[in-house]
Formats: structure tokens, C-alpha cells, sequence
């Protein structure tokens, strides 16, 4: 479902050399799209590309996204080669375990939020003066997660940088709702990718990540505001805010961890 009718879309996807970015650049080439891919390994975007339909037509960049020069700069080159934008997914993320208590951890928690808060608004930083000069109604969409919804025990800086995109995107789309430009937050439960295969704890309502992209895309088409994929975890992630604190520290208190850095 193409956002501009008839015409394929103008796809620009972060962190998109595996999981949730792979899969929605999977999704977005199947229907005709036309992509710039973000991410470190470009032999791995390489690899992608070439199984995507049509792989002429896409573009990679291999950069980490805390590099925000080099992000602008695969803007700029993208909005060249596609003649515009019309949905930019800012996706890249870090998810590991996290306690305060250890110094170690310190660095650990500057890189994730550098990663999922802080380039998130460098990824869609240079694309919104083209956004206002197209003048149609683009999106910027935000990946937050169910755990940016109440702080999970173990994993502070992910649910304090998953809130923060949330909040962030809210904010944004405010901002520039005058400009029929869309901010799209989009909070996955639990997605089969390699980032929740090494959870050491049971995952209700696991996607497949496939599934979960062609919700997505669905999604983003449609410009919702915000929305919890699968619809399961949307109704837990209702109730979870609904929870006195006494009553969810009781819940959740004795929750599973996931392994910080370095452990098994």
C-alpha cells in the first residue's frame, strides 16, 4: 500500500541490515518501492539488496547511526537518487540489560540512548525541510517498544530510551502537523528477531517478523499515530499503565533480566 497512490513509495530505513529493518525493507521492495538502506555492515546490506526486487533501484549506507554527519550525508545522497522522500523508519536500536549499580555499565547506557533516542531525531533531522517542500503528507516513523511503556526490571537504559522515543515522537508529530507531515510511533511487543532470541524468558504473543512488518507498513500507510503491534500487547500495554505502582512493582518486581554485556 503506497502512501502516494499509484506511484512506489520513497523508502528510507535505518538499522535495516537485520530483524525488524530487513524485514520492512523486504516488505517495502515487494510492493515496489524504492529504498535507501542504513546500517553498519554494508556487506550485509550489499547482501540484501541483491535479494530485493529490483536491486538497481536501492541504495546502501553503511554507517552507524551515531555518526550524524554521515547519517545527513546518506540523506542528501538518497533524496537525489529517489527525487524525494515519503517514509522515513529511523528502526536502528540497541536492546541490552543494563543495572546501574555497575559502573561498566555507564558506557552501555550512554550507547543505547545515543542509539535509539539520539539518532533517531538525526535520522529524521535532514529530511523534513524536503518533507516541507514536497508538500504531501510523508511520514517519519519512530520504533518504540512496549517496554518504553513502564520501566522493566533490568533493562533501565532500553525502557528509559524506548520512553523517550515515545515521548519524543508525540512531540514531533505536533510540531509538525502543520506541515501534513505524519509522525508515525510504532511499539513492538515481542518480534522473532535476533534481538529477543537471546531473551533467557518466555515471550507471550511472540510475531513472526515478517507478520510484523507487513503490520507496519500497514500502518504507516495509514498514518496512525501510534500503534502496539501485535494488538495483544497493545491491550497488556493499556492495562500495564493502568497499574498502581504497588501493585506493578509486586508484578514485575522478580521479572527476568535480559543478559547485560557479556553474559551469557
Amino acid at each position: 500500500m503506497s502512501i502516494r497512490g499509484a506511484a512506489p513509495d520513497r523508502v528510507f530505513i535505518t538499522g535495516a541490515s537485520s530483524g525488524i529493518g530487513a524485514a520492512l525493507a523486504a516488505e517495502y521492495a515487494a510492493q515496489g518501492a524504492t529504498l535507501g538502506l542504513l546500517a553498519r555492515r554494508s556487506a550485509v546490506l550489499d547482501q540484501l539488496i541483491a535479494s530485493l526486487p529490483h536491486p538497481e533501484r536501492h541504495r546502501a549506507y553503511a554507517v552507524d547511526v551515531r555518526d550524524h554527519a554521515a547519517i545527513a550525508a546518506a540523506a542528501q545522497d538518497f533524496l537525489t537518487h529517489a527525487g524525494g522522500i515519503d517514509v522515513v523508519v529511523a528502526n536502528a536500536g540497541i536492546s541490552v540489560g543494563t543495572l546501574t549499580e555497575f559502573s561498566e555499565d555507564i558506557p552501555v547506557f550512554e550507547a543505547v540512548i545515543a542509539t535509539n533516542v539520539v539518532a533517531t531525531a538525526a535520522t529524521f533531522a535532514p529530511f523534513i525541510p524536503a518533507m516541507k517542500a514536497q508538500g504531501t503528507a510523508a511520514r517519519l516513523v519512530g520504533i518504540g517498544s512496549v517496554a518504553g511503556i513502564r520501566g522493566l526490571p533490568g533493562a533501565e537504559a532500553y525502557s528509559a530510551s524506548k520512553a523517550a522515543v515515545i515521548s519524543y515522537c508525540e512531540s514531533l508529530r505536533l510540531e509538525l502537523k502543520r506541515h501534513a507531515i505524519r509522525v508515525v510511533t510504532i511499539c513492538p511487543g515481542y518480534i522473532d528477531t535476533p534481538m529477543t532470541q537471546i531473551n533467557p524468558y518466555p515471550m507471550p504473543f511472540l510475531m513472526p517478523v515478517q507478520q510484523f512488518a507487513r503490520k507496519a507498513v500497514q500502518t504507516i500507510a495509514h498514518g496512525s499515530s501510534y500503534r502496539v503491534i501485535p494488538w495483544q500487547m497493545g491491550i497488556v500495554a493499556k492495562l500495564l499503565r493502568m497499574l498502581p505502582n504497588w501493585l506493578y512493582d509486586l508484578a514485575f518486581g522478580n521479572a527476568p533480566h535480559k543478559p547485560r554485556k557479556g553474559e551469557a
